[in-house]
């Protein structure tokens, strides 16, 4: 694949390249975005009536539209990227005995494949990130979002150019034959990381088949536990927020877990609050008896992402039943509790193995742009290397320089 051989070569040069340079080639990519935003917003245009043909489902259609506002935050995340240190160069020193001075330096991690859905601001996104940390990057996003993603890569390598980069620092596979994609999973000598941001499907068939490093992110099967000790009203509000505000995106609440003994203050009230909202509530029979509205929960049910108006219900004994559900049926992403008492928050804090843990809000804030990292390239939910959204630095490694002056081992 000569995307790969090109992304190998691209990413020496950026490597090498110094903060200014990186920063101007991102100030060039943003103001590329706005004087082409009328031609990314056709194509965008272009997608979402075939997306609609082709009968995607609504919530899915809204993680595909692009607006002025949303191509407004894309250009304003370049310019935050600006903004940030750079994370290739620093690091620690090491004095050893024997005079030996051991520089631990960060470095970029090379060639980064992003396979991804949907959503064609993460190609923005993604390709800021990577430029600003030193790497090249191959973007592979859905065949819904090909024509905008097209366009905006035109954009981003059109400001390339202007700053001197290599344009082939950011590419796009745009065959959207499947076979492309088991291709890149075999090219080990020129890919040095693969991370795949979409559903369980995608992510799956990433794990299973590439041949390459991959990180993984996140699937968000997301909780809320309304403790029997929590302020109600503040409840509803983080289960409103949490579930309807973008409901098809992973750090969207797909569960409600409340605790039995607050559950007949709680539930009718919130849930008549989120079908009015054209939320569909699926529930346990113990949900039910409270809000006859609620439809049965199936088994099946408990481990799924929906990315959808849905939410399903459940009435707990304990706290220890919610973390032990949480445990379960989560997908290590994004977990919530609403609770006033210190001790219970605390212990959901260090019971729950999740990326992200809150006390008393929404599980939305889980997002590289809210925890000031400008963006993130995923939300990874594995435990080795990086957790949580990643930012730049979590797109860098470490290198050992070792500086001697004429040292042999003994």
């Amino acid at each position: 694949m000569d995307i790969a051989k090109k992304a190998k070569e691209a990413s020496y040069k950026i490597a090498l390249s110094s903060t200014t340079v990186k920063n101007d080639a991102l100030t060039y990519m943003a103001q590329a975005l706005e004087d082409m935003k009328d031609d990314i917003i056709s194509a965008n245009q272009e997608d979402v009536s075939n997306a609609r043909k082709n009968g995607l489902k609504e919530a899915l259609i809204e993680r595909l539209t692009l607006t002025e506002q949303r191509i407004s935050g894309m250009i304003e995340g370049f310019l935050t990227l600006v903004d940030l240190p750079d994370p290739v160069g620093g690091g620690t020193i090491i004095k050893r005995p024997n005079g030996l001075t051991l520089l631990k330096e960060r470095v970029p991690l090379g060639v980064i494949g992003i396979i991804y859905e949907s959503r064609p601001n993460v190609t923005s996104d993604a390709a800021g990130l990577c430029i600003k940390s030193g790497n090249a990057v191959i973007l592979r996003g859905g065949s819904e979002a090909i024509n905008s993603n097209k366009a905006i890569v035109k954009a981003l390598c059109s400001g390339l150019k202007r700053s001197g980069l290599p344009e082939s620092c950011i590419q796009l596979i745009e065959d959207t034959d499947r076979e492309r994609i088991q291709e890149l999973f075999k090219m080990r000598d020129y890919v040095d990381v693969i991370i795949p941001r979409g559903g369980g499907a995608l992510i799956k068939n990433v794990v299973e088949n590439s041949k390459i490093p991959v990180i993984e992110t996140g699937e968000g099967n997301c909780h809320i536990y309304v403790d029997e000790f929590a302020d109600l009203p503040m409840a509803e509000k983080i289960l409103i927020n949490a579930k309807t505000s973008r409901p098809s995106v992973c750090n969207a609440a797909e569960k409600l877990l409340v605790h039995e003994k607050i559950a007949k203050d709680f539930l009718p009230d919130a849930l008549l609050k989120l079908q009015k909202l054209g939320v569909e509530i699926r529930g346990c029979e113990r949900t039910r008896k409270i809000y006859p509205n609620a439809i049965p929960i199936k088994d099946e049910d408990w481990p799924m992402e929906y990315l959808d108006f849905i939410i399903g219900v459940k009435v707990v004994d304990s706290i220890d039943e919610a973390i032990e559900h949480i445990n379960r049926f989560g997908t290590r992403h994004s977990e919530a509790i609403v609770t006033k008492d210190y001790e219970r928050a605390n212990k959901f804090l260090a019971g729950v193995d999740a990326a992200c843990v809150y006390v008393n809000a929404s599980t939305r804030f889980t997002d590289g742009g809210e925890f000031g990292m400008g963006a993130e390239i995923g939300i990874s939910t594995q435990k080795l290397h990086a957790r949580g959204p990643m930012g730049l630095e979590e797109l860098t490694t470490t290198k050992y320089l070792i500086l001697g002056n004429g040292q042999i081992r003994e």
